[in-house]
């Protein structure tokens, strides 16, 4: 070996190289941004790229997904707090819990693929909370009692 060989290799003979390793970026090969939210038991993939505003949600309109107009505007939060409403195409595939399961978990995704996009979004999504994950979750049902709290009819004879 060389010496400028031997100088570039590292301890296990393997080619370091004098700059920093960059980490791998968040976007794939068709120009998407990722984002994974959940909320309850709902888990949300979204997937975000430059387009016309095309928002679909398991490949349904997002107004047709979320009937309940409260949904609607918490799915719709990240896009506001960003200025980004009808800029971006949004694909969201979400499974398990019911529509605010649902619709909390896309919110998360959605705030986190658009910080993939553009960090500069971070202290606008961190302020709207739409990065910090909800941990409330059913209580889980007792022993000796009827549900998580409610307890049997009590008997005095």
């Amino acid at each position: 070996m060389t010496e400028e060989t031997s100088s570039s290799l590292g301890t296990a003979g393997a080619l370091v190289s004098s700059e920093t390793a960059v980490p791998p970026s968040a976007k794939s090969a068709g120009g998407f941004s990722w984002g994974t939210g959940r909320r309850k038991t709902a888990v949300a993939r979204v997937r975000v790229r430059e387009g016309r505003g095309l928002f679909l949600v398991n490949g349904k309109e997002m107004p047709v997904f979320f009937c309940n107009a409260q949904d609607q505007l918490q799915v719709m939060a990240p896009l506001k707090s960003a200025q980004s409403e009808g800029k971006l195409d949004i694909y969201a595939r979400v499974s398990g819990g019911g529509p605010t399961g649902q619709a909390g978990a896309v919110r998360m995704g959605l705030a986190r693929a658009l910080c993939a996009v553009d960090s500069n979004l971070e202290p606008a999504m961190r302020e709207g909370s739409h990065l910090t994950r909800d941990s409330r979750m059913k209580e889980r049902k007792k022993y000796g009692q009827r549900g998580a709290r409610r307890r049997f009819q009590f008997s005095k004879r």
